[in-house]
């Protein structure tokens, strides 16, 4: 056994990470006339573009300044510096490309009966995931402080306001007030880079437990 096995070895006798891979990545995946489908891949893929947003959005907050008077101006610097404008395009287009992948992912799962006994609880962190990731996206567009990500927030809190019985308290909670201004832009950004992230994490947990738990489900079969 040369050292680097044995080093493995030591690693498995102590944190047992091998049970842990085999749990997670080794998992037999249902055929679909008789090959495995692509279908089943978007939900890994959500939680790869996940894990792209956290290391690209770690790199952008060490220059971002969450204030009124230098948010915009800390994007021009991002962009200026090297690779700056590539981390901050990266992110913005794997942001997009995550809601569409955990969109199909839940309609796959939908139409497949996937939610279904006894995974109705999968199911429904599932949904919350996906109102996470909406989350996301709504908050991180005003961070560039320009007129575009203004107005479209404007709109959006004012739509938010709408909802009966607790429109009001959602908008004044998100907005920070009566009207956008530095409170809003400091809580969106607190709920992009703390709140959202932290609620995120738990509900994967939660959810790739309980995958893990359940299996994958089979998809359903033509009756004859």
């Amino acid at each position: 056994m040369s050292r680097y096995e044995s080093l493995l070895q030591e690693l498995d006798e102590r944190c047992g990470w091998r049970r842990v891979k085999a749990a997670l990545l080794d998992r037999k995946i249902p055929e679909i006339s008789g090959r495995v489908s692509w279908l089943y891949t978007f939900g890994s893929a959500t939680l790869f573009l996940f894990l792209v947003q956290v290391f690209t959005g770690i790199l952008l907050a060490m220059n971002y300044a969450p204030t009124p008077d230098h948010a915009y101006a800390s994007i021009q610097f991002i962009d200026q510096t090297p690779m700056g404008g590539l981390l901050r395009a990266v992110h913005k287009w794997a942001a997009s490309l995550m809601v569409i992948m955990v969109t199909l992912h839940l309609l796959r799962v939908f139409f497949m009966g996937a939610y279904k006994y006894p995974r109705e609880m999968t199911w429904a962190t599932g949904v919350f995931l996906f109102v996470i990731v909406l989350g996301f996206g709504f908050t991180g567009y005003l961070l560039p402080w320009d007129q575009k990500a203004y107005w479209a927030t404007q709109v959006g809190t004012e739509m938010a306001e709408q909802v009966p019985l607790i429109g009001p308290a959602t908008a004044s909670v998100l907005k920070g007030g009566e009207v956008l201004g530095a409170r809003t832009l400091t809580r969106f950004y607190s709920f992009h880079v703390l709140l959202l992230p932290a609620l995120l994490l738990i509900f994967v947990v939660v959810h790739l437990f309980l995958v893990v738990w359940h299996g994958i489900s089979a998809p359903p079969e033509r009756k004859p």
